[in-house]
């Protein structure tokens, strides 16, 4: 290691050797790959010396290094240190996107990505972040979403953190390697102090060292106020240390002249660094004139910088806290309020105007309310909610106080920020809500508590939303009702509560609320499948024609499509909801998109398509803290493990989300589970197993009865009762279903009818059954075709084996296309039975991970790395990768050939 402090340098070697080591051999791995790593202790314990030895030691290396460090007054500025970032890379900033939540977020995050990416094609790049956790909230979302994205790039991100309840929280949040830095033996204590105040009495120095405890700018510090003003300095031993070094600080601060403390409060409170306005404000605050000289004693100090562009950088966040702990209360409040009047950022002049304020004020809460108002509509939600609760505190009416924190409630659980959510529960009284507020508020607290309340509340819901329509709220009233659809869909509801849902939703104004309102129609196919099936169906057939549907949009009729069994246009609109969500960056919508591609696909028999569309919402839902969308990814994987064949992980999937189903209530959930496990004993061959599992989806005495489910099961059921002589039992549920499809709402139910009506046949009949059933159009639904062929050429094998081949060839093709191993090697044996000897595709694409296979199918696509990695949120070096284990896995050496076969194996 070259050039630097000596005296730094020498500080580190004094007991720092094993952290040094640890961040020098991660730097030396650098070139191979990078990532995020943490390096936290208290405060003062060297953290930033750490930082600045490992930066010399990457420039000695030929690294390039960017340093950003967090300020705690930039906390609540969205997006400060990451525009900070973006401007030590010399890229412009992403265009604001209006409309979904977090567009912005997520764009500044991919622009990051990028830049970070092209920066270190051709020399490493070493990203130093000291104080991380005062970065703001975005910022830091947007530097985790970066740094996972890392680990094959030649970027390394250290982050310097502060032990305390910010960095606890954040980290709680993700999974990152840390260095936790401890205290100096008393050897390298020593030393240190040796260092800095040599010669020092005896007495004071083992004073200096036990009030210091190890920590390297304790010991610095003391040692200079001994230096200068003797044993005064040192404070009693009974505060803690943090209080310690404050008060130590507050010591120089109090040398200061008054003029220089009035400015140094100021700049302390500020949310700003101008020194013009920070002086501006100090003079209110001091009554007379200030200038340049009055910050002259506290930069002698080291307490502040200045730079070339006159901007304040306090030298150390103690300083900062220290000066703020000094103050009293009335200094605070008049420094805040003259801040308000210079400031000439309307926002921040909000911001201090709020802090200012005793008690309540009703215009400045309205003010607040209407930054929030502001910020939520840029996105900001994380930033909207801590206005609504300040300005829930500065207003003295108690129904707006409580409508105020629902809002900041609302933002606070968009963020997934469930720790702050609980304390503004507890804060809300519920009986100063409107009432329609109340039944959000419930809404709320089963989101924040993940609870699942199933058709217990939804009467209280239904008549909240009829309450909203009499006041002409209709679209507040079609947002009560669309935020409980899914829970109606999977909550088995009695006749009579249906009918009152359809009756307001029939209600609700028009044209306010066209029929072609896609959440309407959405909430139409989750409530009422069978009574509204026809309706939405048709209403889904106009909106696909539609260009102007937004992520969210597409993504609510998707699921609404799926539910009332319309799967050829479920599969369109969670195709398009996925790829606009990931042009827009809305990754919170996009794992609801996701969610319902797997969902689809699995019902589709696409197991494929499944596996990966799952484990990438659930990868998601945890990036971005959806609690509620971990069972439903868990069930989707678990459905496409057993098409595959894989039973074990299947089963323990299913045995995971039943514990997690049963200890929430959301009992009716629990078919899922049971269609995991038939599944998978039907792939392995058991099929009286199979049969039992699955007729517990259509029996009404069992906890897993699901009216709908049954629909994409019956095919699945008639498959096992086939071949454990279940005849009747399965003719009986046929029986159950044929009046609902009569109805002809569920495209779906009309299919796996026909399919299970051909499986369950009499023997005599069953050839002309099954022929007949493959002669209607089952172009949108492959597992289904392919089955009825594997069924009816196995039959026709026995009596013409050179007509069954092409049959059984075709099943084989599609089931492995699908993934479906265990009904693609029924179908191979079936052939080699009728003399053909079929060579197998090579399964590498099975052995492909779900982000392996995605990559491989946007290659067929014809997609460069780049854009790859544009709609995977990765780099492009992660891609190459990626590519460098597909191609030998495939037995291919290039992107055509990765095509070739991908086209071959795969609907693209």
């Amino acid at each position: 290691m070259t050039g630097g402090n000596p005296s730094l340098v020498r500080q580190i070697i004094w007991g720092r050797e094993p952290e040094f080591a640890v961040l020098r051999r991660l730097v030396e791995g650098l070139p191979d790959g990078g990532g995020v790593f943490v390096v936290r202790g208290g405060a003062g314990i060297g953290k930033s010396s750490l930082l600045t030895a490992v930066g010399q030691e990457a420039a000695s290396r030929g690294i390039e290094t960017l340093t950003l460090v967090g300020v705690q007054a930039e906390w609540r500025l969205p997006f400060a240190a990451a525009h900070t970032l973006v401007g030590l890379l010399g890229v412009g900033l992403p265009p604001a996107v209006g409309g979904s939540l977090d567009h912005y977020q997520f764009q500044l995050s991919l622009a990051l990505l990028d830049a970070l990416t092209t920066r270190s094609a051709h020399r490493p790049l070493l990203i130093l972040v000291d104080d991380a956790q005062w970065l703001d909230t975005p910022s830091w979302e947007a530097l985790a979403f970066v740094g996972r994205r890392l680990a094959t790039d030649p970027v390394a991100l250290i982050l310097a953190m502060r032990d305390g309840p910010e960095t606890e929280a954040r980290l709680a949040r993700m999974s990152v390697a840390e260095l936790q830095v401890e205290p100096l033996s008393e050897e390298h204590s020593l030393a240190v102090l040796d260092e800095r105040a040599p010669g020092l009495d005896p007495r004071l120095r083992a004073r200096i060292l036990a009030e210091a405890a190890g920590n390297p700018l304790a010991i610095g510090e003391l040692a200079a106020a001994v230096t200068r003003a003797g044993e005064t300095v040192l404070l009693s031993s009974s505060l803690p240390l943090t209080t310690r070094l404050e008060r130590t600080f507050g010591l120089s601060i109090a040398e200061m002249p008054v003029l220089t403390r009035a400015l140094l409060l100021v700049a302390a409170l500020d949310d700003g660094d101008r020194l013009d306005e920070i002086m501006a404000a100090a003079t209110l605050v001091a009554g007379v004139p200030l200038t340049v000289e009055d910050v002259e004693p506290a930069i002698a100090a080291r307490l502040v910088d200045i730079d070339d562009s006159f901007q304040i950088r306090f030298r150390h966040p103690l300083v900062r806290s220290a000066i703020q702990h000094e103050a009293t209360c009335s200094q605070r409040q008049q420094a805040h309020s003259a801040l308000a009047r210079v400031t000439s950022d309307p926002e921040r002049a909000v911001r201090h105007r709020a802090a200012a304020t005793v008690g309540t004020d009703e215009q400045v809460a309205d003010e607040v309310d209407q930054l929030a108002a502001r910020l939520r509509q840029r996105g900001a939600a994380g930033a909207a909610a801590p206005l609504w609760a300040r300005a829930a505190q500065l207003t003295g009416d108690v129904r707006r106080r409580a409508s105020l924190l629902l809002r900041a409630l609302e933002m606070t659980l968009e963020v997934a920020d469930h720790e702050n959510a609980a304390q503004l529960l507890r804060a809300i009284v519920p009986e100063d809500l409107s009432v329609e507020d109340q039944v959000v508020l419930q809404l709320l607290r089963e989101v924040a508590e993940g609870g699942w309340s199933a058709a217990a509340r939804l009467p209280t819901h239904i008549a909240a939303a009829e309450g909203l329509r009499r006041s002409g709220h209709h679209d507040c009233a079609l947002d009560v009702l669309s935020r409980v659809a899914l829970r109606g869909y999977f909550s088995n509801l009695d006749q009579e509560l249906r009918d009152d849902w359809l009756a307001l939703l029939d209600r609700l104004d028009l044209p306010a609320l066209t029929p072609l309102t896609p959440r309407l129609v959405a909430t139409l196919g989750l409530i009422a499948p069978v009574e509204r099936g026809a309706v939405v169906v048709e209403r889904l057939a106009t909106l696909l024609e539609r260009p102007d549907l937004s992520g969210i949009d597409l993504t609510e009729l998707a699921a609404g499509a799926t539910a009332v069994g319309a799967l050829g246009a479920a599969t369109r609109l969670a195709a398009e909801a996925v790829a606009l969500n990931r042009q827009q960056g809305n990754l919170i919508s996009l794992t609801w998109a996701l969610t319902y591609q797997a969902w689809n696909a699995v019902a589709l028999g696409d197991a494929s398509l499944a596996r990966a569309a799952a484990a990438e919402a659930d990868a998601l839902g945890g990036e971005t803290r959806q609690r509620n969308y971990v069972l439903p990814n868990k069930l989707n994987q678990g459905h496409a493990e057993a098409l595959r064949g894989n039973s074990d992980t299947a089963r323990t999937m299913a045995d995971e989300c039943e514990r997690a189903l049963l200890s929430n209530g959301a009992h009716t959930m629990l078919a899922m589970v049971r269609v995991i496990r038939g599944v998978a004993a039907l792939a392995d061959g058991r099929y009286a197993e199979a049969h039992d599992e699955l007729d517990a989806v259509f029996d009404p005495s069992s906890a897993s009865y699901h009216p709908y489910v049954r629909f994409s099961v019956i095919a699945h059921l008639a498959e096992a009762g086939a071949h454990c002589d279940r005849h009747d039992q399965v003719a009986a549920r046929i029986r159950e279903l044929e009046p609902i499809d009569e109805a002809g709402p569920s495209p779906q139910l009309r299919v796996t009818l026909r399919c299970a009506r051909a499986l369950v046949a009499p023997d005599e009949q069953a050839e002309v059954a099954l022929r007949a059933a493959l002669e209607t159009n089952l172009t949108a639904w492959p597992f289904e075709r392919s089955r009825l062929q594997l069924a009816y050429g196995t039959r026709l094998r026995r009596r013409q084996p050179a007509a069954a081949r092409s049959i059984l060839r075709a099943a084989a093709d599609t089931f492995d296309a699908l993934g479906a191993r265990p009904w693609a090697a029924r179908a191979q044996r079936e052939l080699r039975a009728s003399g053909e000897t079929r060579r197998r595709p090579a399964d590498g694409a099975d052995q492909l991970t779900p982000q392996e296979l995605q990559v491989a199918l946007l290659v067929a696509q014809g997609l460069s790395n780049r854009e790859i990695a544009g709609r995977l949120f990765v780099s492009p070096r992660t891609v190459s990768t990626h590519l460098y284990r597909i191609y030998p896995k495939l037995g291919v050496g290039s992107r055509t050939a990765l095509a070739t076969v991908m086209a071959r194996g795969h609907v693209i």
